[in-house]
Formats: structure tokens, C-alpha cells, sequence
């Protein structure tokens, strides 16, 4: 069966059919998406993207959060995307907008981790955990592929990034921002045309003030989330978002088995639909 399925970021949408047989996918489209426009214009670009998919069946939609994916109800606010769509029922707009009965919303971090379960570096493990790094920090506990957010042996919601380490909120320490600013603190020097990526090339030509900003950053991450692997019995990490590409740097910070995504454009597109068969 194939899958018509929207992945939404704070600068893009990107269109797509997977194919439920292989797990192939295809890209049909991706645009850039105004996400600090008027909530009408974002929804526009939204279905205008959609419609390019066939939806005769229904839509799968993986996108950040905070957004309730039951009711289709965005709570962004302060994010620095969709500021707009605070309080404004997605769902509802999408549906009317496609002529659609059902569109199924999934938290894309919890996307890229079913995606990695159901054909990827975690494909088919009992207990396992995905994490996505980039702006932030997105988590997903996973018991058989499912999604698990409550209970003692998860943090608040699943989400890693509601905890805190050493008095700080865990992005302070594992995010692009944070990186960033550890870096320039090092340094003394602000270079706002560079990226995470600069820094670990950076490391890997032997800067040790770029490498040991990647250790500490990664470090803090193992400290927090070690404890939760523990208690829900995780035997392997699979790391995706964009600071995933430092893995091959920060690799010994880690005492459990932990990979990075080696596809990071696909899996969160096969986690929505794997996710949308299943809850057929």
C-alpha cells in the first residue's frame, strides 16, 4: 500500500508516497514553508503541498511539536516557528482545506524513531529509543514499535528535553544554540555564518577546543539519558536530526549501543506511515 505523507519543519514541507511493501520512498515535492506567517498562509502551503499526493485514503502528517496530535491543535509559541497557529485546531483547517475524513498527526521525533524500527538501525528491537537532535532535543521510547510516553520508566511525556541537568534545562547543554555558544565561549570569537557542522570538521582536523565543546555536549546527553535506558530496559540508541552527524566524534561518551540514522531524510516519513497502517 502506498502511503501519502507530509513531514513538516520549521523551514520546509516535504511531500512524499511510501510504499508499505518496501519501505521505499518517494519524494514528490519539497518546498520552503513560511512558518512565522498568518496561520492561513502556513495551512495554505501546508494543503498546497498535500494536494500533490494522492489522498484518496487519507493523509499521514509528521511534524514538531507542541502540537496535540489527537485533537490537530498547535501549542507553538516562543519557538521561533508557527507562533501563529498557537491555540488553531491544524486538523480541522487540513481536513476542510483536502476535502479529507482522516489525517493522522505524529510528533516527528517519535516518527523518526518508528521510521528507524520499522526499517532502519533499530529494525525490529524490543526496546529501544530514538533521539533527534538539532534546535532542540526529541525523544521516542519505543515497546514494539510503540510509542511510549507515560509511566515511571520514561521521562515526563517521553520527552528527554523536559528534564534538566546540573540546574539547567537539558537543551542548555544538547542543542544547536548551546553548542554554539559553548563554542564561541571557548573561542572568545563570534562566527554567526557557522553551524554544528563547521565545528565538527573542525574536530575532526584536530581543533581540540571544537572537539572537546562536541565531548562535553554529547557527554551531558549520555549522563541524562543513561538513567532512562536503564529503567525502561533499552538495548540500543538510534541518534538522528542534524547534530547526529558528529556521532563518528562523540562515540566513546556512550556505555550502551548507539548508532547514528543512516538515513535522515527518509525516517521520519516511513515512522508517519508505519504509524498510520498501524492505527488503521
Amino acid at each position: 500500500m502506498d502511503v501519502p505523507v507530509l513531514e513538516v519543519g520549521g523551514s520546509h514541507v516535504t511531500a512524499a508516497v511510501v510504499s508499505s511493501d518496501t519501505w521505499a520512498v518517494n519524494v514528490v515535492e519539497r518546498a520552503d514553508l513560511e512558518s512565522q506567517k498568518a496561520a492561513e498562509v502556513v495551512l495554505g502551503q501546508l494543503a498546497t503541498a498535500a494536494r500533490k499526493l494522492p489522498l484518496a485514503k487519507g493523509l499521514a502528517v509528521a511534524l514538531p511539536g507542541p502540537f496535540d496530535v489527537e485533537t490537530g491543535i498547535a501549542w507553538y509559541r516562543g519557538q521561533g516557528k508557527f507562533d501563529n497557529l498557537y491555540g488553531y485546531n491544524v486538523g480541522e483547517s487540513l481536513r476542510d482545506l483536502l476535502d479529507l475524513e482522516q489525517i493522522l498527526f505524529m510528533n516527528d521525533a517519535e516518527a523518526f524513531a518508528v521510521g528507524e524500527w520499522t526499517a532502519g538501525e533499530v529494525r525490529g528491537i524490543d526496546r529501544c529509543v530514538g533521539v533527534t537532535i538539532g534546535t532542540g532535543i526529541g525523544t521516542a521510547f519505543l515497546a514494539d514499535g510503540w510509542v511510549v510516553r507515560e509511566g515511571e520508566t520514561v521521562p515526563p511525556g517521553g520527552e528527554l528535553y523536559r528534564t534538566s541537568y546540573d540546574g539547567k534545562p537539558l537543551e542548555d547543554w544538547i542543542s544547536a544554540r548551546a553548542i554554539l555558544r559553548a563554542y564561541f565561549d571557548r573561542t572568545g570569537t563570534e562566527e554567526p555564518e557557522i553551524g554544528v557542522k563547521e565545528i565538527a570538521e573542525r574536530a575532526r582536523g584536530g581543533a581540540d577546543n571544537a572537539r572537546d565543546v562536541l565531548l562535553e555536549a554529547f557527554g551531558v546527553l549520555a549522563a541524562a539519558l543513561t538513567p532512562w535506558l536503564e529503567r525502561f530496559g533499552v538495548t540500543k540508541v538510534v541518534l538522528g536530526g542534524s547534530i547526529s552527524g558528529a556521532f563518528d566524534i562523540v562515540r566513546k561518551v556512550f556505555d550502551v549501543e548507539v548508532e547514528a540514522t543512516q538515513d535522515t531524510e527518509h525516517s521520519a516519513l516511513i515512522g508517519a506511515a508505519a504509524h498510520y497502517l498501524r492505527s488503521r
